[in-house]
């Protein structure tokens, strides 16, 4: 059977990505023990959550917790506005909340952080981000650890061919992408354009995911936040992505954003 992983907000209850507070309406006791109970291997953490673990149980207790339930995958994010003066220097919200990120993976053991391309127009220069993003790896990096870039078709980075790109120009080896299947067809990116853009060693995560043929209203953000879809019950070529995916060289765990069990990932992933 793949290895399924249980990505930040399958467990995180209430919590909504964009909220002001994203912390889960779920202690980090439940959450573990309902991840590990339900058969995936590993989950994924918001830095809203770190800071809540941080304080109470600590970094060392919350690794002890995750251990003890049997969850070995465990995945934290998310980097954002990091091409911003002030950030590296911890002078911004979002350098502080990169330096939470950096010490929760080296005191987790998390294999790479979520890093996020910004809300807003495509740019069509990748060249000013080139630097930034590859002084942020080599953070990543000096505490074992690699970034995981993940295009959005609403962001800067809006396809997974334009976040390779800059991956390839950073040329750093902890610097990959994050490939969530419902940004590659909503960026209308084919199996075979997508297939054609990547390669083993730039591929850090993948998620899965299904959703209607059709965007629910008329802007992404709210699509991909309220209208997923449990894998193979939307309109989307989810076992088609496993294989391309397994085809490009990724041999999981796969990540899944989904509020059920792991049974009909497992169906799609075993196809």
């Amino acid at each position: 059977m793949p290895e399924l992983v249980a990505t930040c907000w399958t467990s995180a209850g209430g919590a909504v990505p964009g909220a002001a507070d994203q912390r889960s309406t779920f202690t980090l006791e439940d959450r573990v023990r309902e991840v590990a109970q339900t058969g995936w291997v590993g989950m994924g953490l918001v830095a809203d959550d770190l800071v809540a673990g941080r304080d109470t149980i600590g970094f060392d207790g919350l690794r002890a917790l995750l251990q003890d339930n049997g969850l070995h995958h465990i995945e934290v994010e998310l980097v954002q506005d990091w091409w911003l003066p002030g950030f590296e220097d911890g002078q911004t919200d979002a350098g502080r909340r990169a330096e939470l990120l950096l010490e929760a993976t080296a005191a987790l053991g998390a294999p790479f952080i979520k890093v996020g391309p910004g809300i807003g127009p495509a740019v069509d220069d990748i060249g000013p981000l080139v630097a930034p993003l590859r002084r942020l790896a080599e953070r990543a990096a000096a505490v074992g650890t690699r970034v995981a870039l993940e295009p959005l078709p609403f962001a800067h980075i809006a396809s997974m061919p334009q976040g390779a790109e800059l991956v390839r120009a950073v040329d750093h080896p902890a610097c990959g992408l994050a490939v969530d299947y419902w940004h590659v067809f909503r960026a209308n990116t084919s199996l075979t354009e997508l297939a054609a853009c990547l390669s083993p060693e730039i591929v850090v995560a993948v998620e899965l995911c299904d959703a209607d043929r059709e965007m629910q209203g008329t802007e992404l953000f709210p699509d991909t936040r309220d209208h997923r879809r449990y894998c193979g019950e939307g309109d989307q070529d989810v076992a088609g992505f496993i294989r391309t995916m397994r085809e490009v060289g990724f041999g999981g765990p796969w990540g899944s954003r989904s509020s059920r069990s792991s049974t009909a990932l497992s169906r799609c992933a075993t196809r």
